[in-house]
This record gives structure tokens, sequence and C-alpha cells, in this order.
């Protein structure tokens, strides 16, 4: 197993192969406060005026989108499934998002209550409140705005990110998942493995233990103590934002199995986890087509991606050969080429493509069968294009108190990685 975590830990690290290696990036540093990182999502559409949900416009700043959810939830007095999300933020920016709290017979004088009680939250702020006839579900936006700053940059780093920006408007980018995907010990995708292959043990031991020396003390000293089977200083070291780690320990010391303990995380945070392992799989497909240049080419077998709908549609030699060519739909940054993240509602591809897929599944010692419907896991599957689009691209220079920097902004369609455009940019 060691070689094969090898062979894939790769793909979520600087080893990805870029789309622009011809062109020099800038350097610099990204996110060295949360100001130089602004996201805005983009609505899918307008709130009626009426209904039993009430959206809320918010503005957060160093905190997730679980953090809102909950806080928006306790302030409304309601469970936090009656809270809808479009798309999960960074925690390390300045982000607005919409959220959708259910609230049947409330009365606008309660609903302002709520509201008051929420302004003790220091992170966040709502900036407009709406009614409508539904709750918000994952992927219900039209995308996101992006406002970025690099810092510690030559003057002349526009000169340079002009070309890379251009090219990647016209031809695309690579769709990666971005490092955030998998956590910040870049292992939630192996963490996802065990919990497929109900390997309980394994988990709670990657969750819990394994202290790196770059953790914050509090976090490496309770994971040295885990090690040591002394879990009432692992809890008590642990710290409050890894909440997956405080429900899972706290399970161990009330003396629950290992299996209960694992079952002990959250299904919304279990879940994420499973998802970090398809978007691995699906990073090193990207990767391989990449270095093989066919990214934005369709091969036989291909399940081409249509944009403007997002479905797919098998493609033959023939129709790889019509709409790779100067007139085609490829060309046209109409269809690009699909990848997996596997499931049991995932269609599959064909051939040689299929086979390419499986060998990615292969390097995390896993296999489609290992995907199929779980009682307590979300494995549901669909495909992902590998090559994506930057709307409306913006760039500017400048110099400020803490020296010179680059502005960069454009438009992202819903589950693109902006920190995937700016790898191309940067080069880092």
């Amino acid at each position: 197993m060691a070689k094969a975590v090898q062979s894939e830990i790769k793909n979520l690290k600087s080893e990805m192969a870029f789309a622009t290696p011809d062109l020099p990036g800038t350097g610099g540093v990204l996110k060295q406060t949360p100001e130089d990182f602004l996201v805005e999502e983009q609505p899918l559409y307008d709130p009626c005026g009426e209904g039993e949900h009430l959206y809320l416009f918010i503005e957060k700043k160093s905190a997730t989108t679980h953090d809102l959810i909950r806080r928006v939830a306790k302030a409304f007095r309601v469970k936090r499934g009656s809270v809808g999300h479009a798309g999960l933020k960074d925690k390390h920016a300045v982000t607005r998002q919409h959220l959708s709290v259910h609230l049947p017979g409330t009365t606008k004088a309660e609903d302002a209550e709520a509201l008051e009680r929420f302004k003790s939250y220091p992170h966040a702020e709502v900036l407009w409140v709406d009614r409508h006839t539904n709750k918000l579900r994952p992927g219900h936006h039209g995308g996101n705005r992006f406002g970025l700053t690099v810092r510690d940059v030559s003057p002349t780093a526009v000169i340079r990110a002009r070309p890379v920006l251009e090219r990647l408007a016209r031809t695309g980018f690579a769709n990666y998942y971005g490092e955030q995907r998998f956590g910040y010990r870049h292992n939630a995708h192996r963490l996802g493995r065990h919990l497929l292959l109900d390997q309980p043990q394994a988990f709670l031991d990657a969750l819990l233990g394994d202290p790196h020396a770059d953790e914050h003390e509090s976090a490496h000293t309770a994971r040295a103590a885990y090690e040591c089977g002394d879990l009432h200083t692992a809890l008590d070291h642990m710290p409050k934002s890894l909440r997956a780690e405080r429900q899972a320990l706290d399970a161990l010391r009330q003396g629950k199995s290992a299996a209960q303990a694992a079952r002990a995380v959250v299904r919304t945070q279990r879940d994420l986890l499973v998802s970090a392992t398809q978007s691995a799989v699906f990073n090193s497909v990207v990767d391989d087509r990449v270095r093989a240049g066919t990214l934005d080419r369709l091969l036989p077998g291909d399940l081409a991606w249509k944009h403007d709908n997002r479905s797919v549609f098998p493609v033959d030699a023939a129709t790889a050969d019509a709409e790779n060519a100067s007139g085609g739909r490829v060309a046209a940054n109409v269809v690009s080429p699909s990848g997996p993240q596997w499931g049991p509602g995932m269609t599959e591809p064909a051939g040689d493509v299929l086979a390419a897929e499986r060998a990615a599944l292969a390097a995390l010692d896993l296999t489609e069968a290992d995907f199929a419907p779980h009682d307590d896991l979300r494995t549901s599957g669909r495909r992902r294009p590998l090559r994506e689009f930057i709307d409306n691209p913006e760039l500017s220079g400048g110099v400020d108190e803490r020296g010179a920097y680059l502005k960069v902004a454009f438009t992202l369609p819903r589950g693109s990685f902006a920190t995937m455009v700016m790898r191309e940019v940067m080069k880092k």
C-alpha cells in the first residue's frame, strides 16, 4: 500500500502538471491576509420575495461555511438541516455567499429577533435577506467571482501574468481539485478510503495520530497522547476547531468501539472525506491527461462534457475527429473531456479511457465496488469536466505599505478552484 500512496500523493502537491509549462510564473504569496482573497457567490436565481425559506446573503471572514451554518441554525433556533447552502467557501478569505433557512410561519418580527442574535457572531455580517419558495441546495449558484491579491512579487509581475491568463481564458485550465479539498494535513482522501473500506481503526489512527512537527503545539501534543493510549490528555489538548477529531476522541474516552467512534464523526464530515477520495482519483486522471497533451482533446471512449448544460455524451473515433477539428466544439470551448467522480451514479466511459480511470482507482488500492451504496456514507458519483474556463479576467499591479502586489480577478463556474488558476499564474 505504501507504494500506491506515494504514487498518488503527487496529485495533491506541486508535482501536478501545469497546463502552461512554457509560460513563466509570477511567484509571490497568496492569502497573506484574508482580505487578499475575496470571493462572491453568483446567484443562479433571485429570491421571489415570498415563501417558507428566508434567504440570507452573508459576508464572512476567517470562518468555514459549516461554521456559518452552525451559527445561523443557533440564531434562528432551527436544526442545521433546515439551513441550505449553495457552495462551500474558503475559510482563510473574505467571502460572500447565500444561505437559506426554512422558517414556515414566522413573522418579520421573529426573523428580525433572530438576525439580532446572529449579530453576536464576530466573523460574519448579513448583507440582505429575502424570502423564497425552496431551500438552497449544493450547486444552486451560478459560479463565483474572485478578487485575489498576490504579495511579494516584482513590480513587473503583471507582464508575466497576462499571457497565462489569456491562454487559460482561450484554451481552458486543468480543473484540478484544490489542496483545500484534502485538509490541512493533506490526508482527507486517505481517511475517506478507510471509511469506504470499513477500516475504523485505521481511520482513527490516521485521523487522531501521526503528529506532524509543523502542527500547532496543542494538536501535536494531542496526537502524541493518542498514540500513547492517553485518551484524556488527547481530548484535553485537541483544539476545539478540530471537531471531527474531538468527536472521535470523546467516543473512545467513553469506552466505545473503534467502529462507534468512527461513526461519532458527524455524517457531513465523513461524506466530505469520501468526496476527497473521489477528488484524489479525479486529480490523477487530470494529471495524466495534461501530461499526455489531451486535456483539450477528445479520445475515443471519452464522455464529452457539454459546458452549457453539464451533460455528457459518448465519443467514438468519428465523433472525436469531428469535435477535435478546427471547426469543432472542442476548439470552440463548448465541449471538453470529462473525468470520474467514482460512485454508483456515474456513467462510465469506454475502452482505453475507462482503463485509465480504473488505473487511477487502483493507485489508491480501490475498485469500483468500493463505491457501492453505503448505509452511512454518501457515495453518489458523477462526471466532471477535465478543463474549465475563466470568465472576465482582470489584471492590475501596484505598490502599497506591504510592497509590490498583483491583483487578479475572474469568474469561475461552480465547483472550480481559484487556487488552481493561481497555481498556473504563480507557478508555485
